[in-house]
């Protein structure tokens, strides 16, 4: 009896350590660290004035420069053949990687996407960066991002941002079209990612 209130105890605090959990953490970012703000048309802007974009509010919100590295239209095997050069370039302290819409919306092949998201995290990590995944609804009535999201991030054990756009791209207020944010949109991404910035450690 004594054994097994024991194993019921431990089992208990197990439980709430993980509850406690807020996740994978990030190093902290140095003032004169370097953001790449890394994806396609979400990343770039579309929808709003470049200086609207999400990476350009985020920079002026974290106190640290934010590059916007987003191609319209791109997908997520484009995103990894210019990401090396991307990387040597730009030399960031953390990655901003959201990929995938235009894999969704032309109808291709999910594993590969997530090969190419995995691909891409590898090559980050290997240059010694830290990331942060962003996951990309499928447009639709419930907007839900496919899971292979939150299976990359997890594999990888970094940060996952899985709320932000479905509720930005549900919410008419904040669109400019179907799948773009506006401006007040692309704020409230920004303001969501400093919001895991600092929750995960990379900010005080």
């Amino acid at each position: 009896m004594a054994i097994r209130y024991y194993g019921f105890l431990l089992g208990l605090t197990f439980l709430q350590l993980t509850a406690c959990s807020s996740g994978p953490k990030l190093p902290p970012l140095p003032v004169d660290a370097v953001v790449l703000a890394y994806g396609d048309s979400l990343t770039y802007g579309t929808g709003a004035e470049l200086n609207q974009s999400y990476p350009a509010i985020l920079s002026r919100l974290i106190g640290r420069r934010v590059v916007n590295a987003g191609i319209p239209g791109e997908i997520t095997a484009e995103g990894l053949d210019r990401l090396p050069e991307t990387l040597e370039r730009v030399k960031p302290s953390l990655v901003i990687l959201c990929h995938g819409a235009n894999d969704l919306m032309r109808g291709m092949d999910q594993r590969r996407a997530a090969d190419n998201l995995r691909s891409m995290l590898n090559l980050i990590r290997e240059r010694g960066a830290s990331a942060v995944l962003v996951s990309v609804p499928e447009i639709g009535l419930s907007l839900s991002p496919p899971q292979f999201y939150a299976e990359v991030a997890a594999q990888a054990g970094i940060p996952l941002e899985p709320k932000m756009l479905p509720r930005i791209l549900g919410t008419r207020s904040l669109k400019s079209d179907i799948v773009h944010p506006n401006a007040a949109g692309y704020r409230a991404m920004a303001e969501a990612l400093a919001d895991l910035l600092r929750k995960r450690g990379a900010l005080p």
